[in-house]
């Protein structure tokens, strides 16, 4: 074999390997994101901040999330806690919230006092 040969038969090789590892699947996420990016800059580029189908979008990521057994990324409820709020589905906000505390328990003082203003406001 010359050594033109060997060097291409080297060449062929490595563009082989490189193939083969590009067709590897990516490692799973720790946390099913779904569209939920894409939802909070839709979110944020609203006027209004938020309705209705945001509320429904992020449900449906819950349920695709529930389907695949994997838990939503950190925030998430306490976002869709706020869109319930500016809905007025009080209840709901302290279920999100509540939720949010027991899932992630370092940001259990913050839940803590958005949900000492909303038991206030609703005193009040």
């Amino acid at each position: 074999m010359t050594s033109i040969q060997s060097r291409s038969l080297a060449l062929l090789a490595c563009v082989a390997g490189l193939a083969l590892a590009g067709c590897a699947s990516k490692p799973a996420g720790l946390y099913y994101w779904g569209d939920y990016q894409k939802q909070v800059y839709a979110e944020l580029r609203s006027e209004s901040g938020g309705g209705p189908e945001q509320i429904i979008a992020l449900e449906k990521t819950v349920q695709q999330a529930r389907s695949q057994s994997k838990p939503l990324p950190p925030g998430f409820h306490a976002n869709l806690g706020l869109l319930y709020l500016g809905q007025g589905k009080i209840d709901q906000v302290v279920q999100e919230f509540e939720t949010e505390k027991a899932l992630f328990p370092e940001g259990a003082s913050f839940m803590d006092f958005l949900l000492r203003k909303i038991k206030g406001e609703q005193k009040s």
